[in-house]
C-alpha cells in the first residue's frame, strides 16, 4: 500500500495533464466534449459541468481519456456523410471530425506536449527553489586493470563531457556513462589545462540503483570525489531555471529514443524495461525520500508518456497524427480496410509491449 498510493497520485497527476491537453484544444476549436475521464472500467464518482462534459474517475487507474461528440472513426467519404447527416446544423458545429486537419492535429499532439511542458514547469521550480549542483566532475581514484586505468585517467582529472555531452555537476557522470548508447564512450578530460579526448569501454555488471533494485550497470573503474568535500548546489534565476530543465527533458527524450532503437534493432538490453509494476516500486521508493524526489520522478514519468503517445502506432496519439498525415497527402481519410489493417498491427504491438514489460517487473521481484 505505501508504493500503491504515491503511484496513483502520480500516474492521476501525469494522465490528467495529457488529458487535459486534449480537453484544452478540443474546448477551444469548438469540439462537443460528452467525457473526461481519469482511469478506465466502471465510475467510481463524477459530475457534470456546464458545457455537457461528464468528468469522473474510474476504478482502474493506468489511463485516462477524452470523449469526443460523436467521437468514431471515419473511414471514407460516404460513412462521414451518414454520420453527418444524424445531427442538425447547430450539433454538426461541435463535430471532431468536421474540424479543419490542422486543428484535428494540434488536439491530438496537445497531449504528449502538455506532457513535456509538465516536466519543464517541474523541473524549472526544482532548480528556481531548490537549485542545481554544479560540483566539477573530478577524479579521486582510479582502480587498477580498470577500463579508465587502461584507458589512461588519471587522479584528478576533471571531466568535461561525455559522448559530447556536458558534465556540470557530478552527479551527471554515472547518469551519462550508463545511458550511453555507444559500447565505447568518449570522455573529454581536462589535465593541467590542458584537454585530452579518450575513449572508453565500459564493463556491465550487475548491480543496484540508489533504491536497492537490481540493475545493469556500466562502470569504468573511478572514484569521484567533490572539490574540497563540497557540493556546490546552488539556485537559478527564472530563465537559467528553465533553460536546464529544457534541456534536461530533451537529454531525457533524446537517451531513450537511442535506448529503444537499440532494443529494436537487437544491440540494447531489453531487461531494463519496465511497465506499471516497476513505476509503481520505484515511485514508491522515491516518495519514501520526500517530495522533491518524488516530483522529479513524475516528470520523467511525464516525459516517458508524452513521448510514448507520439509514436506512431494506431491507438496512440502518434497513430492519428500519422492517419492525418496520410489524408493530408491522399486528400481523404484511409479506407475502413487499410485502417483496421494498421489498428490491429497497432494492437498487437502495444499488447506485446505491456506484455514484455510485465514480464520483466514480475522477474525483477523475484516471480519468475
Amino acid at each position: 500500500m505505501s508504493y500503491i498510493l504515491p503511484f496513483i497520485i502520480l500516474i492521476t497527476i501525469v494522465v490528467f495533464i495529457h488529458e487535459y491537453g486534449h480537453y484544452y484544444f478540443a474546448k477551444k476549436f469548438g469540439v462537443g466534449i460528452t467525457d473526461f475521464s481519469i482511469g478506465f472500467g466502471k465510475e467510481i464518482f463524477g459530475w457534470n459541468d456546464n458545457y455537457g462534459t461528464r468528468w469522473k474517475i474510474c476504478w482502474i487507474p493506468l489511463g485516462g481519456y477524452v470523449k469526443f461528440f460523436g467521437d468514431r472513426n471515419v473511414f471514407s467519404q460516404d460513412e462521414q456523410k451518414k454520420l453527418i447527416n444524424k445531427y442538425d446544423k447547430e450539433s454538426q458545429k461541435k463535430l471532431f471530425i468536421l474540424k479543419p486537419l490542422y486543428q484535428r492535429s494540434i488536439i491530438v499532439a496537445a497531449g504528449p506536449i502538455a506532457n513535456f511542458i509538465l516536466a519543464i514547469l517541474i523541473f524549472a521550480i526544482i532548480n528556481f527553489f531548490i537549485g542545481k549542483d554544479f560540483t566539477p566532475a573530478v577524479i579521486d581514484q582510479v582502480e587498477d586493470n580498470s577500463p579508465a586505468f587502461f584507458a589512461g585517467i588519471k587522479k584528478g582529472d576533471q571531466i568535461i563531457s561525455i559522448d559530447q555531452n556536458k558534465v556540470e555537476s557530478i552527479l551527471e557522470v554515472s547518469t551519462f556513462i550508463n545511458t550511453s548508447s555507444s559500447d565505447t564512450i568518449e570522455f573529454l578530460l581536462l589535465r593541467n589545462e590542458e584537454k585530452i579526448s579518450l575513449f572508453i569501454t565500459p564493463k556491465l555488471i550487475n548491480g543496484e540503483d540508489q533504491l536497492g533494485n537490481q540493475i545493469k550497470k556500466k562502470i569504468i573503474g573511478v572514484k569521484l570525489a567533490p572539490l574540497n568535500n563540497s557540493f556546490n548546489k546552488k539556485p537559478l534565476g527564472l530563465t537559467k531555471s528553465i533553460y536546464y530543465s529544457v534541456k534536461e527533458v530533451w537529454y531525457v527524450t533524446t537517451s531513450s529514443l537511442r535506448y529503444l532503437g537499440k532494443i529494436f534493432t537487437g544491440s540494447g538490453d531489453p531487461s531494463q524495461l519496465g511497465g506499471p509494476i516497476r513505476i509503481a516500486q520505484i515511485t514508491g521508493q522515491v516518495f519514501e525520500y520526500g517530495i522533491v524526489p518524488f516530483f522529479s520522478i513524475m516528470a520523467y514519468i511525464s516525459v516517458s508518456l508524452g513521448l510514448i503517445n507520439l509514436f506512431p502506432i494506431p491507438m496512440l496519439d502518434g497513430g492519428h497524427l500519422m492517419f492525418y498525415s496520410f489524408e493530408k497527402i491522399l486528400g481523404r481519410p484511409l479506407n475502413q480496410k487499410t485502417q483496421e489493417f494498421l489498428f490491429r498491427i497497432g494492437l498487437f504491438l502495444l499488447l506485446s509491449l505491456m506484455f514484455f514489460a510485465t514480464f520483466n517487473d514480475l522477474k525483477s521481484i523475484g516471480l519468475f
